[in-house]
């Protein structure tokens, strides 16, 4: 598994803790920390939440000569601890300070994806080995029962279970589905869409996947449901396959496409779908055009993943879709998030025994640094529902 050999660089005993958190007077680069920090009321060794702890002097010089991969970085190796990361986060995104502090990371992963198609087929099976195929058991203890690995719908839902399928059921009233319909699902993950979809509307499905894992979990999953997994890439489906589909659902899986291929998601997914079929596209999105990327998340969570923006995906599909639908619902990611952290740290003592500290620390800040920055409005969640030619007397979002 890629992370379990991975060792702590640092790790501060309660000894040190004590010592480096009495007051002394603050380095150059500290002090030039603070004074960014001051706009968003964090303070570094502050006693509030989600204030910053520094464990290590060179804290404060790797996060502004690195940015986000430097805070992230120093964060898996022990460097800083913060009670609600999140809320650090949140509080953080609002006052602009990932737009001040100096990102070459981010400068560096604009020139490549300039120059080079990071999402080409070949490449597309990395983020399913280096990601989602990191270990089914750590899934299952984090994800509801249907395993699903999208935000959930948090209206009248009390609970991460509630919230998902509450999710899964908006999907197939907004898809309008009846008995016998055949559904192409692409990027199914372990099938979660397509199990509730064949159990409650009584329609077959066929599943798109980048991961072994979840093929082969998501078989178990679904029993004797008539349910189908593909190991393979969206860009290998044609109509000669299975036929068109009466309906098209995406949930989760747009972020991996990136700008140079969305042209040709959307034309795959037109010759896929009928004349009157709905497509459902689920998406995470930016605020505006641009890079769409964090170099840490990049790095260590999903490997060339890159967010879209409303402009970027009307133009991609404007002459192949009527947009009949456009919801944002990007606050109950922070929700669910939440939900997921509090799972993943109940279920610690027993995923231990299979991943590092350094892992542990990783996933923790992949999981908070993203609900602090739904929280803050600066990442947003769609579902898009596009008709090939328009719905005849218009379409009509179900009651929620």
């Amino acid at each position: 598994m890629l992370f379990k050999e991975i060792p702590m660089n640092f790790q501060s005993s309660p000894a040190s803790q004590t010592k480096l958190s009495r007051p002394r007077p603050q380095q150059p680069h500290q002090q030039l920390l603070q004074n960014l920090l001051n706009s968003a009321d964090i303070r570094i060794n502050g006693d509030r939440p989600w204030d910053m702890r520094l464990h290590h002097p060179d804290t404060a010089k790797r996060i502004l000569l690195k940015g986000s991969l430097g805070l992230g970085e120093s964060y898996m190796d022990g460097w800083w601890d913060c009670e609600q990361i999140d809320e650090m986060v949140s509080r953080g995104m609002r006052a602009g300070l990932h737009q001040q502090i100096r990102n070459p990371g981010l400068m560096l992963f604009v020139l490549k994806a300039t120059l080079f198609n990071r999402q080409s087929q070949d490449r597309a099976w990395q983020v399913g080995k280096e990601h989602y195929d990191l270990g089914n058991d750590l899934f299952e203890k984090m994800l509801d029962p249907y395993m699903a690995y999208s935000c959930g719908y948090w209206e009248q839902a009390s609970s991460l279970e509630a919230a998902q399928q509450a999710k899964l059921e908006l999907i197939c009233r907004k898809l309008q589905l009846t008995p016998g319909m055949k559904i192409l699902d692409i990027g199914c993950g372990w099938g979660s869409f397509m199990r509730y979809a064949a159990e409650h509307y009584g329609v077959e499905c066929i599943g798109l996947t980048i991961s072994h894992e979840q093929a082969e979990y998501g078989k178990k999953l679904a029993g004797s449901l008539p349910i189908q997994f593909e190991l393979t890439d969206y860009r290998q489906m044609t109509p000669g396959h299975y036929g068109r589909f009466d309906r098209i659902v995406s949930v989760g899986m747009f972020e991996h496409v990136g700008h140079k291929n969305y042209r040709q998601y959307f034309q795959v997914a037109r010759h896929c779908l009928k004349d009157d079929g709905l497509f459902l596209l689920h998406t995470i999105g930016k605020k505006t055009r641009g890079p769409g990327v964090d170099p840490w998340i990049e790095k260590y969570i999903f490997p060339n993943g890159v967010l879209p923006s409303v402009a970027e995906i009307a133009d991609a599909c404007e002459d192949k879709f009527v947009i009949e639908d456009l919801h944002n619902f990007g606050s109950d990611y922070d929700k669910t998030l939440m939900a997921w952290h509090h799972r993943f740290e109940a279920a610690w003592p027993e995923l231990q025994h299979h991943y590092s500290p350094r892992f542990y620390r990783m996933w923790r800040f992949y999981l908070l640094l993203c609900a602090g920055s739904f929280r803050a409005r600066d990442n947003q969640l769609w579902q898009w529902v596009l008709a090939p030619k328009g719905v005849d007397g218009g379409y009509r979002r179900p009651h929620q």
